[in-house]
């Protein structure tokens, strides 16, 4: 198996997922080739919750014009991990001490 930190590369910082947290969704970005159970076990040793689903979605990129050189090019494609916890389970990801 994987080590945990190279499977959750970050968390996403959006309001959308801020609103998310709130309710015990939380919302990660992975790499492309990582399957949702690799994700469940990576949240569950890291964080040390019980972890109840996992969705997963890919982004494609954006394509994005250079306006110096009239040339277009490609922001990378993403993998996005959305992990709900079991109830009474929380990640203190932005919570200050």
């Amino acid at each position: 198996m994987k080590d945990p930190r190279d499977v959750i590369v970050r968390p996403v910082v959006s309001e959308k997922s801020y609103a998310l947290s709130e309710k015990g969704v939380y919302v990660f970005m992975v790499p492309p080739g990582v399957g949702k159970v690799e994700v469940r076990r990576s949240v569950e040793r890291l964080f040390n919750v019980k972890v109840e689903k996992v969705n997963t979605l890919n982004r494609p990129g954006k394509r994005k014009r250079n306006r110096k050189t009239a040339t277009y090019g490609k922001r990378p494609d993403t993998k996005r991990a959305i992990v709900r916890l079991a109830a009474g389970s929380s990640i203190p990801l932005f919570e200050s001490s």
